[in-house]
């Protein structure tokens, strides 16, 4: 095949795939990523806005000094918000965060790119890295971001994925499983369980002795991401305690993990940690995100199948029991991926006027998070659809009074809905 049709492939499977997305990572394993990046850059569809990481990207405050140095060379008035902002490192983050994305809001003429290139130059720098994961959430709705980079950078993509904000391409190939090739490697089986409490099978054995919780929770998050930084799990599990302090507590921690499974499970190369590879891991999170995928892919035969097998894996929110901050920034990440299983599954019944099967799958999706007023919707309109106009109505009433304890009514397409089923 020729060189000019392989890029025209990849640059169809970006178009196709970026539709879903707000973040496309161009897989440090892909042969044309560059070629597509150049590709991207003389497209006269859309608006792009490039940013080349360069060495001096070596923490937040020098990355968004170059990026609105660049951004304004291509479009003047980029940066008034940013750029006001005092510039010293004490600056409170969410601050810099919703300048930068102020001033990407204001460029609204149609949609646009912003191409982060040679994304691994701030690989150490554990800001930018947040940074860049907390702007993923907020980017303006005209506005995708594309990462090329030569490693797969620092980012929580599992969990990005699970609620439709990331896809991986390995130029025309969509990632859809194994996404930090943990699964297919090492001679070690490990089983491990996250959606529900939380648990860890070795050849179909439950571990059992971590001494205390922490050893198991650190082994959750460094499935988290492809590498960690000590600082990373400092700030995570001991925010409160000074750099020694909690380095110390770190190793002690490490040291409980690494009995409990009786080997060492973190291996630190180059400044980094990542999860052994001598382990064969089978981990319940990568299969639903997986079965997800599966199930978004409008030309996958199976596509019912994969929702109800994402449905099936799905056993409780994400380490339920604890609530440390990342952990409940990730059982929200996966939730909202199986609200998404459980609603598509739904409204296939629907297609096939199985309604008391669709309206007990809209109710599970209500139980898992009340505070959908879609689905709120869909209950009510299936309600009347059946005949039950009066439970459609209570519906409404326990609705408007749960928001009424918040100050808060429902919304106005709710209400007409509510008038049209009494009426």
């Amino acid at each position: 095949m020729q060189l000019h049709d392989l890029i025209d492939r990849s640059h169809r499977a970006f178009q196709e795939q970026s539709a879903h997305a707000k973040v496309i990572l161009l897989h440090p394993r892909s042969r044309y990523r560059s070629t597509l990046v150049a590709h991207l850059i003389h497209s006269t569809d859309t608006r792009v806005f490039y940013y080349a990481m360069g060495p001096d990207d070596i923490n937040l405050q020098s990355f968004l000094a170059g990026i609105t140095h660049d951004l304004a060379n291509q479009y003047p008035t980029f940066g008034r918000h940013t750029n006001i902002l005092p510039q010293d490192s004490d600056q409170k983050f969410d601050v810099l965060l919703d300048a930068f994305t102020r001033d990407l809001a204001e460029i609204d003429n149609g949609p646009c790119l912003l191409i982060l290139d040679e994304y691994d130059r701030s690989d150490s720098a554990d800001d930018i890295q947040r940074f860049i994961e907390k702007l993923i959430g907020q980017l303006p709705e005209h506005w995708k971001l594309i990462i090329n980079s030569r490693t797969l950078p620092r980012l929580p993509w599992v969990s990005l994925i699970a609620q439709r904000h990331a896809v991986l391409l390995e130029d025309d190939f969509l990632i859809k499983n194994d996404f930090y090739k943990t699964e297919t490697e090492g001679t070690h089986k490990l089983e491990v369980f996250a959606l529900g409490p939380g648990y860890v099978l070795m050849n179909g054995q439950a571990i059992d002795s971590w001494e205390g919780h922490l050893p198991r929770l650190l082994f959750f998050f460094a499935l988290d991401r492809p590498i960690i930084t000590r600082s990373e799990i400092c700030q995570a599990f001991w925010p409160e305690l000074d750099t020694d302090q909690a380095v110390n507590v770190f190793h002690v921690t490490k040291r409980r993990l690494h009995k409990a499974l009786d080997m060492d499970v973190l291996v630190h190369d180059g400044g980094y940690y990542r999860v052994n590879p001598d382990m064969s891991i089978h981990y319940d999170v990568v299969n639903f995100v997986s079965a997800l995928m599966d199930g978004r892919d409008e030309n996958e035969a199976k596509r019912m199948a994969a929702w109800q097998r994402a449905i099936d894996i799905y056993r409780g929110p994400f380490l339920q029991g604890h609530s440390d901050n990342w952990i409940v920034d990730r059982r929200n990440d996966f939730r909202a991926g199986y609200l998404e299983a459980l609603t598509e599954m739904a409204h296939v019944r629907l297609d096939a006027e199985r309604y008391e099967h669709a309206l007990g799958l809209f109710q599970r999706a209500l139980a898992e998070d009340n505070t959908r007023e879609d689905i709120h919707r869909e209950v009510m309109q299936l309600y009347a659809r059946l005949g039950r106009r009066s439970e459609a109505a209570g519906h409404y009433q326990r609705l408007a009074e749960d928001l009424k304890k918040e100050k808060r009514q429902p919304a106005p397409e709710t209400q007409e809905l509510y008038q049209n089923i009494i009426s």
